[in-house]
């Protein structure tokens, strides 16, 4: 069984971080960088290993593009539709790092996906919320924003709101991948939409990894309580079977009068589990609806 980003996570080569600020317009300086300012430097508990080759621009994929973007998107219909089955251990913490570039604060809150009683999917807090940061104040209401971010914003239904380029390869954790970029058609103030890369596994065309932003008319689109916009998202292969996320990342920064306080946005997902059946009687949960964007305050 393939996984991406455990125990070890990929992250871009630098070679590909040019790449990205080609592809999707964005400055440099608006990628992490290794310094304190915007601090690459991964958690102590977390071991990252920048590696990657350079993508082949122009290299044909050895099925049409039109093909393989009907799949993923199928896929991810499939994905979509069974992960409210599964349980899992999901671990929020968010980084204050100080000039040194070493973590200076942290908030951390733990939850484990359940099923109560009457078959109803909830998530327990395991372990309270844990804060030692400096600069401001989170409440677990503040840090919900983060679930609303959609893991799987390609389904069928959200497909022709996009436009997807197909732009090379890159080998990922061991694994080859063809590389979209993906625009969306149009964009509102109701909605928000993914403007960014995706890389899909050549072989059983699910998505193993995402970077990009959520826009609206507005611009990017961010919490009110917390200022990331550009994520990156690894997945992992549960059962052979499904491309769930596992490990997903952002890094920010906290404007103060006199000076930027770095932040990372660190979210992992670990101990995928089918949930027991539904008690008998008890009425099945009815289907979520297609994923549509997160917070739409920009």
């Amino acid at each position: 069984m393939r996984k991406i980003g455990s125990p070890i996570c990929r992250f871009i080569s630098r070679r590909s971080l040019f790449l990205i600020a080609a592809v999707l317009g964005f400055p440099l300086c608006a990628l992490p960088q290794d310094s304190p300012q915007a601090p690459m430097a991964p958690p102590p508990d977390h071991q990252v290993v920048r590696m990657g080759t350079e993508p082949e621009a122009g290299a044909p994929p050895s099925l049409p593009p039109e093909e393989i973007i009907k799949r993923l998107a199928q896929n991810e219909d499939q994905y979509f539709a069974v992960q409210p089955t599964y349980g899992y251990r999901r671990t929020v913490r968010i980084d204050e790092f100080g000039p040194d570039g070493k973590v200076a604060g942290q908030y951390l809150l733990v939850t484990e996906t359940s099923r109560d009683t009457n078959g109803k999917v909830f998530n327990k807090v395991v372990q309270h919320p844990q804060s030692t940061l400096h600069y401001f104040t989170l409440e677990p209401e503040d840090v919900k924003d983060v679930d609303r971010v959609p893991p799987f914003p390609l389904t069928t239904g959200q497909l022709a709101k996009y436009n997807l380029k197909y732009i090379g390869t890159e080998l990922i954790d061991e694994i080859d991948c063809y590389i979209f970029q993906v625009k969306p058609k149009a964009v509102d103030r109701a909605h928000a939409y993914f403007d960014g890369l995706v890389w899909v596994d050549t072989q059983k065309l699910g998505i193993v990894r995402t970077y990009g932003k959520w826009v609206n008319e507005l611009g990017d689109v961010h919490s009110a309580t917390l200022p990331f916009t550009m994520y990156e998202t690894y997945r992992e292969n549960v059962d052979g079977k499904y491309w769930f996320p596992n490990y997903e990342r952002s890094d920010s920064s906290l404007t103060l009068k006199d000076s930027n306080v770095p932040l990372r946005l660190t979210v992992k997902w670990t101990d995928f589990k089918l949930l027991s059946a539904s008690p008998v009687g008890a009425s099945p949960a009815s289907p979520a609806p297609d994923p549509a964007g997160p917070p739409t305050k920009p």
